[in-house]
């Protein structure tokens, strides 16, 4: 084939400033401009606010589906700060982080030790592909209010519109996704219910609620829970025959980085029951972490089980797929400087991590030893670096006969309390295949926290 001469200059080469880039090639930032990219934009912005959690500064998040197609998302953290910055002296620093690619407090200040935003350009990406953006930040006592439109052009600058209500802190952004990026732009409540749940399973303590404001009937849920990442296994294995009662838990931190670990094994047959996640997000692909208790617990077993003389020969040995049968684990992770491969951060990276997780699983899951009360941290937690609520380990991963493990499903609709086995909330989409909600029994003997769902309808 041949083509026809054509030239080729420095004119033709086009430099893609601010965030004119992110709508050039919107694939590359959130994934797609289908349902998933569109469900992104939501996960960005809640992803800051969930960084205020773990910070310390955040206690509830809230999500407003509006009636005309926007969503809004307020937080009670600090706010984004509203003085001028320093590198750009007009523009403040609300405005840089809206307008500005790599733009954040993730990269090294003392606004955030740890966090899942680590390019910088989450809300960035949300105002470049939204028609339009609006920002309230309330901070020192006052409101203050800015405007975008048609993907990212400042309309109303940065300014001071009146007194906090109440005295309040926190950060709202309200964004209407652009139709002429997305293939749709209705968000699927399905969708960001499971996501929020999981979020506030892996965020203990943290209150997230979900608004939904279209149509003639409206909806809330409201998810908290205490007990974390253990109520999270409780949940997934309510409906499944548990080898024993407590879920078992530990945690240990060393330096800038730290684990926990909860788990509890059942009678079903499946192996894929390991979860992991880093600074709260999923990593779906693995990594380190994952690589790290897979190695340890297979060690851990079969040592104890050489150790009873359970094995026929002495050349025995489990299998990794053996031990994992029927056991469910959710290892949560944090880290100053994760090393995710790409911006949907998928799999961690960071070969110190995998050596913590090791430590740690042998640690906890090792010969018992004297119980002491955990030292406590500045603001009352307890320290992490050894605390542990691990049952022994089963003699074999095999039991017969078993039930097939049960299919999970869940309405979203109306959430009950009944006084004898805790109600079954929606479970995160990755779960859905072979997991349940969640037995009420956990390592603190209380039931977890659940979440409500409330109808109300329009007048």
């Amino acid at each position: 084939m041949t083509s026809a001469e054509t030239s080729y200059s420095a004119a033709d080469i086009t430099v893609l400033e601010g965030l004119e880039a992110v709508r050039k090639r919107p694939g590359m930032y959130i994934g797609s401009t289908g349902p998933t990219g569109l469900h992104h934009l939501v996960w960005e912005v809640v992803d800051n606010s969930v960084d205020e959690a773990m910070a310390g500064h955040c206690r509830s998040i809230s999500v407003r589906l509006l009636e005309d197609g926007g969503c809004e998302v307020s937080d009670d953290g600090r706010g984004i700060p509203v003085d001028r910055h320093p590198q750009y002296e007009d523009l403040t620093a609300a405005e840089v982080v809206l307008t500005l690619l790599h733009a954040g407090g993730k990269f090294g200040g003392e606004g955030y030790k740890i966090s899942g935003g680590l390019h910088g350009v989450g809300v960035s990406v949300v105002n470049a592909l939204s028609s339009r953006v609006e920002v309230e930040i309330d901070r020192e006592g006052r409101r203050h209010y800015m405007e975008f439109s048609g993907g990212g052009h400042l309309v109303t600058r940065l300014k001071e519109v009146g007194p906090s209500p109440d005295g309040r802190t926190g950060t709202t952004v309200r964004f209407w996704p652009d139709p002429a990026i997305f293939d749709e732009t209705t968000f699927r409540l399905q969708t960001l219910v499971e996501r929020f749940q999981m979020m506030a399973f892996l965020n203990r303590g943290l209150e997230i609620t979900v608004h939904d404001e279209r149509g003639d009937e409206q909806t809330e849920q409201s998810f908290c829970y205490e007990g974390g990442i253990r109520d999270f296994v409780a949940h997934v294995n309510a409906t499944k025959e548990s080898l024993f009662a407590v879920v078992g838990y530990y945690e240990q931190a060393e330096e800038e980085q730290e684990v926990e670990v909860a788990f509890q094994w059942n009678t079903g047959f499946n192996t894929d029951g390991l979860h992991s996640f880093a600074n709260g997000i999923n990593t779906i692909e693995g990594g380190m972490h994952e690589e790290g208790f897979r190695s340890a617990l297979t060690g851990v077993v079969n040592r104890y089980v050489a150790s009873k003389g359970l094995f026929r020969n002495g050349d025995d040995k489990l299998q990794n797929e053996d031990i994992r049968e029927g056991l469910t684990a959710i290892i949560s992770v944090r880290l100053a400087e994760p090393q995710f491969e790409g911006q949907t951060k998928s799999k961690l990276g960071n070969v110190s991590i995998r050596s913590l997780v090791q430590r740690a699983t042998n640690d906890h899951l090792g010969p018992p030893s004297g119980h002491e009360s955990p030292p406590r941290r500045p603001g009352g937690r307890p320290d992490a670096s050894r605390r542990s609520t691990a049952p022994a380990c089963p003699t074999s991963s095999r039991t017969a006969p078993r039930a097939s493990p049960a299919s999970a499903s869940c309405s979203s609709s109306r959430v009950t309390r009944p006084a004898a086995r805790p109600s079954r909330p929606v479970i995160p989409a990755p779960w859905r295949s072979s997991r349940s909600a969640a037995r009420s029994s956990t390592s603190s003997g209380r039931a977890p926290k659940r979440c409500s769902t409330t109808t109300r309808y329009r007048r």
